[in-house]
């Protein structure tokens, strides 16, 4: 654990991917619940944002 945070805290490639995948992963399971349109509404941001957030941190050192 005390890595992981360490990683984030160093920019280091593998904890900020996993945060991202973490993020695409959420916007898609958003994306197909039917039950809050709060969740379907932000879906697409949160998915966009995953995936930025991972073409810019493939670019961080490992």
């Amino acid at each position: 654990m005390t890595d992981f945070v360490t990683g984030l805290l160093r920019f280091r490639r593998g904890p900020w991917e996993l945060v991202a995948s973490i993020l695409i992963a959420l916007g898609v399971i958003m994306l197909m619940q039917p039950f809050a349109l709060w969740a379907y509404t932000y879906s697409f941001i949160v998915t966009l944002t995953g995936t930025v957030m991972f073409i810019v941190v493939s670019h961080f050192p490992e």
